[in-house]
């Protein structure tokens, strides 16, 4: 073995015992959303932010040490519909159909039910849901062109984008401000045998008191599942509140970083919000769950 090789092997050594020190870190997991920014890609004109980009074989080299089982990559917006992004991706994973994904395309657009279908039979099995951002400041008005966010929830578009979705066995994931969970609400009523995704906990804590119930009030609508998720997974109350209104049947989790330190700070609120439950609720939360709703 080369000096070179010898001395990837112990770095990755590393990290795998720096990994089991943090907590949970041993317990199986399937990272429900993941976002990449890969420097071969160039970002859309219409990207609503630029960060950095890393090459994915430094994420790579961080699963080989952690406890992740498979992956959802969710189409970031500074790509906005282009999903080239993707036939790279799965080209390069570690195991065969080790990543699913999520994308981006404009929900009130006619063409979209179309160019869903498209995807997802050129990636047959690995699209597993549409994401929609719905975040702009309650009392201003929806978008109808730009950056692919903050249509009209009643829009007729929003309607064939969910057909199209239960044609395709997708999900219809929102990242959203708890303003917005009641038209959420008519949606998934509507369409309640497509499953419905809330990201990051429904961001519950920034609405008001009224809101974040709302935001909650949809564990009620059986084919909603929230994510426990981002920066909001530092929240262990509004995590706690989040399992009562859900149960641990309808969570799952992800954004748990891109390498060993992020995980283990994920890892540390993971079990300040769930260290108590029961050793298969948690395996439901960390794998069932989403194995289950993305057809792993």
């Amino acid at each position: 073995m080369s000096v070179r090789s010898t001395r990837r092997c112990l770095l990755l050594g590393a990290a795998g015992r720096l990994l089991r020190a943090a907590g949970s870190v041993d317990e199986p997991i399937i990272d429900s959303h993941v976002h990449l920014f890969l420097p071969e890609f160039a970002y859309h004109p219409n990207a609503s932010y630029r960060p950095d980009a890393h090459p994915l074989s430094g994420y790579l080299d961080f699963l080989k040490g952690s406890p992740v089982r498979s992956a959802v990559i969710v189409h970031p917006e500074p790509y906005q519909d282009d999903h080239r992004i993707l036939d790279y991706v799965f080209a390069h994973e570690p195991t065969p159909r080790f990543f699913k994904a999520t994308c981006l395309f404009d929900p009130i657009d006619p063409k979209t039910p179309d160019r869903m279908e498209a995807l997802s039979q050129r990636h047959a099995g690995r699209i597993v849901g549409i994401r929609i951002h719905e975040v702009h400041k309650p009392g201003t008005p929806s978008s109808t062109s730009g950056p692919i966010k903050d249509r009209d929830f009643r829009d007729p578009g929003m309607k064939r984008t969910f057909e199209a979705a239960r044609r395709l066995r997708m999900a219809v994931q929102f990242h959203l401000i708890p303003h917005y969970a009641p038209q959420v609400g008519e949606l998934a009523r509507a369409f309640a045998d497509v499953p419905v995704i809330l990201d990051h906990l429904a961001r519950a804590h920034e609405g008001s008191t009224e809101e974040a119930a709302q935001a909650m009030a949809l564990g009620k609508l059986p084919n909603v599942v929230i994510k426990y998720s981002g920066s909001y997974a530092g929240d262990a109350a509004l995590a706690k509140r989040a399992y009562a209104a859900f149960g641990p049947d309808r969570m799952i989790c992800g954004y748990i970083g891109m390498n060993t330190a992020d995980y283990q700070k994920w890892s540390r609120d993971f079990d300040s919000a769930f260290g108590n439950l029961p050793p298969a609720d948690r395996a439901k939360i960390r794998v069932a769950n989403a194995k289950s709703l993305f057809r792993w």
